[in-house]
């Protein structure tokens, strides 16, 4: 019997303790590549996780891994904010305007997610990049929905949007250097052009 031919072994689940410490991790890393990008340490991730730097290579071998685990879990969360407005009552062009606009000036002082739409899911691994599906199949049906209510101009696609958001969070993150720029005053001039 050859190595490929070998039955798969499972995985054992994580101790409770594992558990935490992963999650540990996975907190402090989010908040350190928000603040930081990729130019953090994973010695210094440890140190802010209250945990040994074994630790966190024990669950994430390089600091791609961690920075991708982290990612994961941003367009998740993203991903579910979208559904969330989708499956609200309200206003189609609200829920919109609302789901782009939150996620720019959020990226705003998130590094990790500016350089993760930009990086449009090269080198991912495929949990990843579903995530990253799952957001954009939410983000198409908030800006379809939108534009059936006639919110949204009809000749924007998806693929549109995502270059609009990319280009508005760098043109954000840049407006910020400025310290007497008003936060999201460029995304708002994106939206409005983005009106029917």
């Amino acid at each position: 019997m050859t190595r490929q031919d070998a039955p798969a072994v499972a995985k054992r689940p994580l101790r409770a303790d594992a558990v935490r410490n992963r999650a540990r991790v996975l907190d402090a890393a989010h908040a350190a590549f928000a603040a930081e990008g990729l130019a953090v340490p994973l010695d210094e991730i440890a140190r802010r996780a209250g945990v040994g730097a074994g630790t966190v290579y024990r669950h994430f071998p390089t600091k791609e891994a961690l920075f991708e685990a982290v990612i994961g879990d941003r367009l998740l969360a993203l991903a579910a904010d979208a559904e969330a407005r989708l499956a609200s009552d309200g206003d189609a062009g609200e829920a919109f305007f609302g789901f782009f606009f939150a996620m720019i000036v959020d990226a705003d002082a998130k590094a990790d997610l500016a350089e993760a739409l930009a990086a449009a899911g090269v080198g991912l691994r495929p949990e990843t990049r579903q995530a990253a599906a799952q957001l954009q199949e939410g983000f198409s049906a908030l800006m379809e929905s939108a534009q059936r209510a006639g919110a949204v101009r009809t000749d924007v696609t998806v693929h549109d949007l995502h270059a609009l958001a990319v280009g508005a969070m760098a043109a954000e993150k840049r407006s910020a250097a400025d310290p007497d720029s008003e936060r999201g005053k460029l995304t708002r001039l994106i939206c409005d052009g983005l009106r029917a």
